[in-house]
């Protein structure tokens, strides 16, 4: 074990870190994307720091496979632009830079400074960017190059313990970004690792910080979630911490009013999860058909209505309340469509949507997290099937 130092205010030096080398934090270093390792060795060569950082260095100590490789360096993000022609700025006011392999992307950022607390957006040093991070187990640097880990918090001592411990104090760290909670409440069950009781006391009482996050924001957390593989859990705890109403206010309240609803909800969020693991690049739409197939299977008496009713006037009814369900999410609107027809046509009622009901000229391809905050709410025209 190696000590890391940094020199005070009086130019001393005082410890600032441990430093665990390969015996001691037993990553496998086969486990990180080629890539990855070349965007690093490429920042070191021209002179700059660099190491992988979060969830990465998390699932590597832990044993798990990661499914992103995140790097942080001293780089400026238009410097990292200059090194690599692979890549683009994103970001107005939080600048990260994207590099490309292929269909993979790296997201490499800059050290972040605590000037304008743990939210800010300029540039300063590590030893800075650690206090940025939101619980220790995220909080860890890993340098493939030496391979060795860099430990400021207590990151791998939480990680052997099993518990998710903030790095930021606990009466600022959800004032400062709400998400932090769903954060918080996805680490745990994805991790398996224990939520201590003033942590989840915490949560419990800031969960109405959430309710002006923008709609985006809660978008792109909620189908992390359904994408996760852990659907199940996750909602379950956030129904206990009181965070669900904030994703969710339409299905949470049906869930206090119908006890009978939470089950059938979460036996869904069972299923969704097994979808994953046999299909986990199924498009969104199938995934979402599990959020809102009881909320539509009550709407009405759907034997009844298919006889009485022309199905295109049935599924303009139901998409109209079916968005209102799904609020504040703003999932892609083609993938709600697909989702409610899949539904629908479970309940017997067949739809069919033209193929130019979307638009009349071709749109560009854009993020499902850009597309989601620029969605029109207005449903496609729906044809009855022959």
């Amino acid at each position: 074990m190696l000590i890391r130092y940094s020199n005070n205010k009086n130019g001393k030096p005082v410890k600032t870190a441990v430093v665990y080398t390969k015996e001691e934090h037993c990553i496998d270093r086969n486990k990180i994307d080629p890539d990855a390792i070349r965007i690093i060795e490429q920042l070191r060569n021209y002179g700059f720091s660099a190491y992988l950082v979060g969830g990465a260095v998390r699932d590597l100590i832990i044993g798990n496979e990661p499914k992103d490789f995140d790097i942080v360096t001293n780089a400026t993000p238009s410097k990292i632009k200059k090194l690599f022609r692979n890549s683009r700025i994103i970001g107005k006011r939080f600048r990260l830079v994207h590099i490309f392999f292929g269909s993979k992307i790296f997201e490499v950022s800059t050290f972040r400074s605590l000037a304008e607390g743990t939210v800010g957006n300029s540039f300063g040093t590590m030893d800075e960017d650690v206090r940025r991070r939101d619980f220790t187990l995220n909080a860890l640097y890993y340098d493939p190059i030496k391979e060795q880990c860099i430990d400021y918090v207590g990151g791998i001592r939480d990680i052997r313990k099993r518990i998710i411990r903030p790095v930021i104090p606990l009466d600022s760290i959800f004032i400062e970004d709400p998400v932090r909670m769903l954060r918080a409440v996805k680490y745990a069950t994805m991790t398996g690792f224990k939520m201590p009781f003033h942590l989840k006391r915490k949560i419990c009482k800031s969960a109405n910080l959430l309710s002006p996050v923008s709609p985006s924001r809660l978008t792109e957390e909620l189908l992390k979630i359904i994408n996760s593989g852990h659907a199940y859990d996750i909602v379950k705890l956030a129904l206990e911490t009181d965070v669900y109403m904030y994703l969710q206010p339409a299905a949470t309240a049906m869930m206090y009013a119908k006890p009978d609803f939470e089950k059938k909800y979460l036996d869904h969020l069972k299923e969704l999860d097994e979808l994953h693991r046999t299909s986990p690049d199924c498009r969104t739409g199938q995934k979402l058909v599990y959020l809102i197939y009881d909320f539509i299977a009550e709407l009405t008496d759907w034997g009844k209505e298919s006889l009485s009713s022309a199905a295109g006037e049935l599924y303009t009814r139901t998409w109209t309340q079916c968005r209102n369900f799904v609020l504040p999410m703003n999932p892609q609107r083609s993938e709600l469509e697909y989702a409610i027809r899949t539904v629908l046509k479970k309940l017997g009622i067949s739809i069919r949507i033209p193929k130019d009901a979307f638009s009349k000229k071709k749109r560009p391809v854009r993020s499902q997290q850009t597309a989601a905050s620029e969605l029109d709410t207005k449903p496609a025209k729906a044809v009855a099937s022959m």
